[in-house]
């Protein structure tokens, strides 16, 4: 019984039915955490195919590397809207991305990562910005999911050793952290908080 047990939850069937049973666990917790507004929609839609056009078009991406601006619309929805709507951008984004827009084979392991990402994001950033916090954030994001999670799925869907992809990975995680650390901060001086202001104008419905 405990070999078959073994055997069923190694196959790659198992491992696709556990992670999507995962990503709906999550997002029904969200959904019933918070209630979203007509005006947090729309900006989640914008932010949606922002991200996707920076991920999927304005990136340097291959099998086993991605390096993109894609983190700035989960940044800006974290800002303004807090963990669960910017966790529900990415994963959206990353599930019509793929599926609209294939770079290689869907893996719902990914969507997962990319809202454990947006909701990172949005702990350390909404309504209490620091730069303290976003390096906390970013070092998070790039090197614990990024780089060990996203490399372990990567692992899993071409069969490749994890040991070689994080060879190849850890110089995107240093060179995205870095990005992160120095563009973020820069943009929340010169865009993020016009976009704030804008956002919670009582006049913008």
């Amino acid at each position: 019984m405990l070999e078959l047990i073994k055997t069923v939850f190694s196959s790659d069937i198992s491992r696709y039915i556990f992670v999507s049973l995962a990503i709906l666990v999550i997002f029904c917790a969200l959904a019933q955490k918070k209630k979203i507004s007509v005006k947090s929609i729309a900006l989640m839609g914008l932010m949606i195919s922002l991200h996707i056009v920076f991920v999927r078009f304005l990136a340097i991406q291959t099998w086993n590397i991605k390096i993109s601006f894609g983190f700035l619309p989960l940044v800006i929805t974290a800002i303004l809207l807090g963990p669960v709507e910017a966790g529900i951008v990415g994963a959206v984004a990353d599930f019509i991305g793929a599926v609209i827009f294939p770079v290689g084979a869907y893996f719902p392991g990914m969507t997962l990562t990319a809202l454990l990402t947006g909701i990172v994001w949005g702990l350390f950033l909404y309504k209490k910005f620091s730069i303290p916090r976003v390096i906390c954030a970013a070092a998070i994001n790039n090197f614990l999911f990024s780089m060990l999670l996203n490399g372990y799925w990567i692992s899993i869907l071409y069969g490749s050793p994890f040991a070689g992809i994080l060879q190849v990975r850890v110089p995107q995680a240093f060179f995205m952290f870095m990005a992160q650390i120095v563009v973020i901060p820069v943009l929340q001086e010169v865009l993020f908080k016009r976009i704030k202001l804008i956002f919670d104008n009582p006049a913008v419905n």
